[in-house]
């Protein structure tokens, strides 16, 4: 998968060993100034809902290409059709209910935005100057309901702020009877304070990797990064 160029940031992903159950992850770029990001999680074995995670991937490129191409388009309203239309793409493809937390945002390169919806996934990660905070549930999971209310929010991502995405099953990556957890991921977030999204995602899954040591892992582990690079200092030429 092509990686977009972004002209003040990195945008990066990696996952742990071989596909297990239904997490895929995709990015493009739908504009000159925006790229379209997202990690969704769809319930069940690999061989068993390819052809689900093959539309909804489908419908997450066309709409979102379609939607947020447009100049005049509200991004937050787009992130909305497009959590609703992937609901609707995921029910139709499954023909039962099939559990499907998302998470996808809509970075703008010039404002240095990200308007988001989280349909009951784990929480997004936002590292600023004021620490880890965590971008919680805008909706439910897809994948339950015909009838979907969703709702997306935005933040602001300013120069050297960084945004990090991972998937329950790194987060319940375990241990004998100990789970690696949010809060592990959220302490190495707060460390990779310079770190490119590359070794952000690197950082985050080597963490893991030490956790877990022999031990089996029984779903997919997979981490999504956004950073910003910080600000460049101005030097003025001495007169």
């Amino acid at each position: 998968m092509e990686v977009p160029e972004l002209r003040d940031g990195q945008l990066a992903a990696a996952s742990y060993g071989r596909p297990l159950g239904g997490d895929f992850y995709d990015f493009f770029r739908v504009s000159p100034t925006r790229v379209l990001f997202g990690l969704l999680d769809v319930a069940g074995r690999y061989k068993d809902i390819r052809a689900i995670v093959s539309a909804a991937q489908n419908t997450f490129r066309t709409l979102g290409g379609e939607l947020l191409a447009r100049e005049d388009i509200n991004e937050t309203d787009a992130m909305i059709e497009i959590c609703i239309q992937l609901n609707r793409t995921i029910l139709n493809a499954a023909g039962r209910v099939c559990s499907s937390p998302a998470f996808a945002g809509c970075y703008n390169e010039s404002l240095g935005t990200v308007s988001y919806f989280n349909a009951g996934h784990t929480p997004g990660l936002m590292r600023d100057d004021s620490g880890v905070f965590e971008l919680g549930a805008t909706g439910l999971p897809l994948g339950l309901f015909s009838h979907l209310t969703p709702d997306a929010s935005m933040v602001a991502l300013q120069p050297g702020a960084a945004l990090l995405v991972v998937s329950r099953g790194m987060v319940e990556a375990r241990r004998k009877s100990e789970e690696f957890g949010l809060q592990q991921v959220k302490n190495e977030l707060q460390r990779a304070q310079s770190q490119t999204a590359q070794e952000i995602c690197a950082m985050v899954l080597g963490s893991m990797r030490e956790f877990i040591g022999k031990s089996p892992v029984r779903n997919d582990a997979t981490v999504i990064a956004l950073a910003r690079s910080a600000a460049r200092k101005a030097f003025s030429a001495a007169g």
